[in-house]
């Protein structure tokens, strides 16, 4: 009961898919039948979605919220940086460790550090082509521009593989929200889903962020 009632506070949607006339869907359609009710009851503004067609590949996906280091790691682990001769590319492997690495808390207070001046701003370069050169503004973001001279670096390094790498190595990880279910029962179907329940759990960030006290206050009927 306990994953059930907590699916909508780990992942945003489930989609099922199957095909109505073939056997091998039973299990699928068969599992979203018999537990839509409750499911809805316990996660009343979660989307669980029916989708049929004809021969239909029977599965379940959601959502799942990757990040860079998610994909890097992911690389790292499965050694998808590699060179056009198989080898491992110790550049680009290096490059995502220390992408891996990088103190973003610092490079996001070091932005504001030039008083009235944003170096993100959007289309800054096409109005202010040389603000670079300018000497008050390149003093107060040295840091700034050298953090993320590094970072900028290291993502042109990390991305540069051959064959569409970095591409398909995105792909491949967001195949993790789909499982397909080929023939499986209802309770391979469950188990799909608790599988992209712990998934969610881990890398969605759904949590109602509450606040630590009351900021606003209505009073109530005048005559209670």
């Amino acid at each position: 009961m306990s994953w059930r009632a907590g699916l909508s506070r780990s992942l945003p949607i489930l989609r099922f898919f199957g095909c109505p006339e073939s056997p091998s869907s039973r299990g699928v359609i068969g599992w979203y039948k018999n537990n839509y009710e409750e499911l809805k009851m316990l996660n009343p503004t979660m989307p669980l979605l029916l989708r049929t067609t004809e021969n239909a590949m029977p599965a379940v996906t959601t959502e799942l919220d990757f990040t860079t280091d998610d994909l890097l790691r992911y690389m790292i682990q499965t050694s998808k940086f590699r060179d056009e001769n198989g080898t491992i590319s110790d550049a680009r492997v290096e490059a995502a460790k220390a992408y891996l690495k990088t103190d973003w808390a610092t490079i996001r207070r070091e932005r504001w550090s030039s008083p009235g001046f944003d170096p993100e701003e959007p289309f800054l370069d096409e109005k202010n082509p040389d603000w670079k050169y300018d000497p008050t503004i390149s003093k107060d973001l040295e840091l700034y521009l050298t953090l993320k001279g590094a970072v900028d670096e290291q993502i042109a390094t990390f991305k540069s593989g051959p064959n569409d790498e970095y591409t398909r190595a995105e792909n491949a990880l967001l195949m993790c929200q789909r499982v397909d279910l080929w023939c499986a029962g209802e309770r391979e179907v469950q188990a799909a889903i608790q599988h992209l329940y712990m998934l969610g759990r881990r890398f969605n960030d759904l949590e109602p962020d509450n606040p630590d006290y009351i900021t606003e206050f209505y009073p109530g009927a005048s005559d209670l």
